[in-house]
């Protein structure tokens, strides 16, 4: 007779033992042919087919289990793709096969369902990783500018009504782990290791599988926005200007005006217009990094600390307040950011609405030029958010020049505050 504990034990994995070497679709990271490379296979219904860690939606693969267990969703359900191919040729760009320049997306994410067709027809579970769409945006502060003369309807970029015509870019994050563990300066045991640490154990093959090299984390992707033509965004002619902006829930959808996140979006989008009306291209790419990557609610405890402290809110003790409730001043690093820039093709931008140190070391130590950095105008800053800006400007992370002022940075009593 089998004993109770027997009888009912179950191994939470997905994969019952550890058996390196066995993956029936290899990937091969960087190479220059798609099938060559191979699909990214994140099914959880066909397990002897996986070859990533993770499953396909990231995040939102949480809430598909919601729906199976609430049965309003069938578990062997998988998308029809049919025509919902990209409404813009992106690639292939050269980024794409030298070594260490994409590890963070999947180049071929937004082909998978042209380039696997044969896979997919025969049962294997492809899924596109980016998708692209025409889109128009519209924006109140659109509108003020056109009514200022800043910008006027051209009828093609920007209508009458304040419609912005856009092609619209997803991009769910794809980890090739050996090259995330080289960006931030680890072995890959060890982030395998701390990822799966963090993660409370979420995701046992991050140690059990190292023949698995790719993951599918659990976190939001990019939204990228292009005004003008994305083809030519590889043409070392155009003129480009680029605002890589952070999720800000609070500033960018509620209008908070404790930061200049939403009036530096804003101004972002209007100089993509006016260099897109001017025969360039104007790139927004949005990454849900909420609250510097530490998410809202410590972002809205910090903002208590920063209020309640003895004088009130300060630009001495504004990253101190964020590293004592978080430990860390900021969690978003920007070594990512980039990669999503050189899948685009992009080896130049002639203007950066951006200020932020961070990103600019991040962007030109990845290879891109930057020809100009233009700051938020000061109109622009809402009264609230002038503590940010004073303490980004002594932190070194953000100053009109572009470089720390030494005489501020003796204002935070010497702290290392340059990276932010």
């Amino acid at each position: 007779m089998s004993s109770p504990n027997r009888s009912t034990h179950i191994r939470l994995t997905s994969h019952p033992e550890p058996n390196a070497g066995t993956i029936k679709h290899p990937v091969k990271w960087g190479a220059s042919d798609p099938k060559e490379r191979g699909p990214i296979i994140g099914t959880v219904t066909t397990p002897a087919d996986r070859n990533v860690i993770g499953a396909h939606g990231g995040s939102y693969s949480l809430y598909r289990a919601l729906a199976i267990s609430a049965r309003a969703m069938n578990p062997l359900a998988r998308p029809d793709l049919h025509n919902t191919h990209p409404t813009a040729e992106v690639g292939p760009h050269p980024q794409w096969f030298e070594p260490g320049k994409i590890v963070s997306l999947d180049p071929w994410g937004h082909m998978a369902g042209q380039v696997f067709q044969d896979d997919i027809a025969g049962g294997i579970d492809v899924r596109p990783s980016i998708a692209i769409t025409k889109a128009r945006l519209n924006m109140p502060e659109i509108l003020s500018a056109m009514g200022a003369s800043r910008l006027k309807a051209d009828g093609g970029f920007l209508h009458e009504s304040g419609d912005i015509s856009v092609t619209k870019i997803a991009v769910d994050p794809v980890w090739y782990l050996p090259g995330i563990a080289e960006r931030f300066g680890c072995s890959e045991g060890e982030l395998r290791r701390t990822l799966f640490e963090q993660t409370g154990g979420m995701f046992p093959e991050l140690v059990t599988r190292p023949d698995m090299s790719v993951f599918l984390p659990p976190i939001g992707n990019i939204t990228v926005y292009v005004v003008g033509d994305v083809s030519r965004l590889s043409d070392p002619k155009t003129r480009i200007a680029c605002r890589v902006h952070d999720e800000c829930n609070g500033s960018d959808v509620f209008g908070s005006d404790i930061c200049t996140c939403r009036p530096y979006l804003v101004h972002g989008i209007e100089e993509c217009v006016r260099e897109a009306q001017g025969g360039g291209v104007g790139v927004i790419a949005y990454n849900r990094k909420e609250g510097r990557a530490l998410g809202e609610v410590t972002k809205f405890l910090v903002y208590n600390a920063r209020k309640r402290q003895e004088g009130g809110d300060q630009a001495s003790t504004y990253f101190e307040r964020t590293e004592c409730v978080a430990g860390v001043q900021d969690a978003r690093f920007q070594q990512l950011m980039p990669d999503v820039l050189h899948w685009l093709g992009i080896r130049r931008i002639d203007r950066l609405m951006s200020m932020s140190n961070m990103k600019y070391d991040a962007i030109t130590g990845s290879g891109i030029e930057v020809v100009e950095r233009v700051p938020i105008p000061a109109e622009l800053v809402p009264p609230d958010a002038q503590v940010e800006i004073e303490a980004k400007k002594a932190a070194g992370y953000y100053t009109p020049e572009g470089a720390p002022d030494p005489s501020a940075l003796e204002q935070v009593k010497g702290r290392d505050l340059e990276r932010f």
